[in-house]
């Protein structure tokens, strides 16, 4: 259905990645993975015809029907949630505008000839069969239920799309690809900005949606689940493992021994060859033999063995002994005031023990409550009721979805976290930022120069080197890709202190949480065992 032949892209005078070749057939669910800059949504470009293949060709049959869902959501102003979903297919827009306009004209019969009629209701009649194929007759009942599937309810589905925030305005932009229910869908990123359990209903509708998916993603779980089959660019090279991510990360590493294997061999048989030249080339009676081994080495084609990514280490300071009750909730209430002047509830009569070196995560649906008890913790917000006292010796860290604003913009990395390790060695520093993926010259990059997700690992790093011995982590793993996460999840295994966190990435969390809070109708109940335990005892 989507075939890429011999495809090659340069970026800047680099090559992204040369004589690619994979196909994605009818129905096919398959993910794109590979290095931040490895060239992923160019890859969509490239399919969607914004940017131009080097040399190859991408085809695909001519009425094959293709939504992309990026980052960029657009301009959305002016409609509802549900007319800018229910509008956003251009052809069953266009059809119904032409059904309109031909029954309009039909309706003035008197003044048509036989001939004029016969053929309106011929040009009706295909446009009907057409926006009957393309799901025209449902697609409002549709567009209600992906809205409400992706956490807009129905009492939120007639609200101007101006009155939304940038994060529900990308669950719109998301059900507007969904909606049109297209040949392939390709999706880059379509989890950020959603909460658990918006995730785990995407992820069922994707399992069900008929045609084909090429997507990019970091939340690992999301992609074992929905894809069959893995493209991977890396080392500018593409290339494609059937199966899910884990069995792809699997027989990449089986592959990779293979390849160094046979690397080793080839040196090995190289070696030899090279030594019968050097010891027989002054010899005339070996020179046809010394002639025909030189042009058979000359011809073999050097196994290359891709570099592998360097893996840092970093251990961080032991975070001082504080007491052993390092939270204590009494009778905790939190409530807002409404623009109607009404109370509304976040939570009430919380009671709670956070004791040392407990790693608990904080878990609910959208809206629950989840950052609001973290900043009531933090005392970034005051409880409406009860208190929250700290143990002594507590020092606390916290990291927010708005705490990247702290950063001084014109600072380099390096100068960001020296400001708070004065007292710390250059080389200390710099291994701190090599452990978090910041190496070479990315060390004196300006902080405004940053991605989202670099400025997420510069300050997690500030906040695990300096000595707190309770973070408390507010969604650490936004617009962190796939290593990133890897690399924050073992530094906080590792971490001797205490860790009260919020993240909707699965993988997370069942690699972090020792216990759970569930913040659910106001009240907040507490699991004592890790995030598997809580499901079997939701689920």
């Amino acid at each position: 259905m989507l075939s890429f032949s011999n495809i090659s892209k340069l970026q800047n005078g680099e090559a992204l990645y040369t004589a690619g070749n994979f196909q994605i057939n009818p129905g096919e669910k398959v993910g794109l993975v590979g290095p931040n800059g490895s060239g992923k949504t160019t890859l969509f470009r490239l399919i969607i015809k914004e940017d131009r293949p080097d040399t190859g060709q991408i085809s695909f049959p001519k009425d094959m029907r293709l939504s992309y869902f990026s980052q960029n959501v657009g301009e959305m102003a002016g409609k509802t949630a549900l007319q800018e979903v229910v509008e956003g297919d251009e052809n069953i827009a266009r059809l119904q505008q032409d059904i309109t306009k031909y029954e309009e004209k039909m309706a003035d019969y008197e003044s048509l000839s036989d001939e004029a009629m016969n053929e309106l209701m011929a040009l009706m009649g295909e446009a009907q069969t057409e926006f009957e194929k393309l799901g025209g007759y449902d697609l409002e009942s549709r567009a209600e239920e992906i809205l409400s599937g992706l956490g807009i309810l129905a009492d939120e589905h007639h609200k101007k799309v101006d009155d939304f925030s940038g994060g529900w305005k990308m669950r719109i932009a998301l059900a507007k690809v969904l909606v049109t229910s297209p040949d392939i869908i390709l999706m880059d990123e379509p989890t950020n900005y959603l909460d658990l359990e918006t995730i785990l209903w995407l992820e069922e509708w994707l399992r069900n949606f008929k045609g084909a998916i090429f997507m990019t993603t970091h939340d690992r779980g999301f992609m074992n689940n929905v894809c069959k089959k893995i493209v991977e660019i890396a080392h500018k090279k593409i290339t494609t493992y059937t199966g899910d991510f884990d069995f792809y990360e699997k027989e990449r590493d089986i592959r990779l021994t293979q390849l160094k294997a046979e690397a080793a061999s080839q040196q090995v048989m190289l070696a030899k060859e090279e030594e019968f030249i050097a010891k027989f080339k002054a010899r005339a009676s070996h020179a046809a033999q010394v002639q025909s081994r030189i042009k058979k080495i000359d011809k073999i084609d050097r196994i290359e063995i891709p570099a592998e990514e360097e893996t840092i280490s970093f251990e961080f300071p032991t975070p001082p002994r504080g007491g052993d009750d390092v939270i204590v909730m009494e009778d905790l209430a939190k409530s807002w005031e409404t623009s109607t002047g009404d109370e509304h509830k976040v939570f009430e009569g919380l009671n709670g023990l956070i004791k040392r070196t407990e790693k608990i995560a904080v878990v609910g649906v959208n809206g629950a409550g989840k950052s609001t008890l973290l900043k009531v913790i933090c005392n970034l917000t005051k409880p409406t009721k009860g208190k929250v006292i700290l143990g002594p010796s507590i020092k606390l860290g916290y990291f927010g979805q708005h705490t990247l604003d702290v950063l001084d913009a014109e600072n380099t990395v390096f100068e960001e976290v020296k400001k708070g390790l004065p007292f710390a060695s250059d080389g200390m520093v710099r291994n701190l930022l090599a452990a978090f993926l910041f190496r070479g010259d990315d060390v004196d990059k300006r902080v405004r120069h940053l991605s989202g997700g670099e400025k997420a690992r510069l300050v997690i790093a500030v906040i695990l080197s300096q000595k707190n011995n309770l973070i408390v982590l507010d969604e650490p793993t936004n617009h962190l890709d796939l290593k990133s996460r890897e690399v924050l999840l073992d530094a906080l295994k590792r971490y001797e202190g205490t860790i009260l966190f919020v993240s909707h990435d699965r993988h997370f969390l069942h690699g972090l949480a020792e216990k759970v809070y569930e913040v659910d109708k106001k009240k907040i109940r507490v699991f004592p065992g890790n995030y598997k335990h809580y499901l079997d005892k939701t689920t």
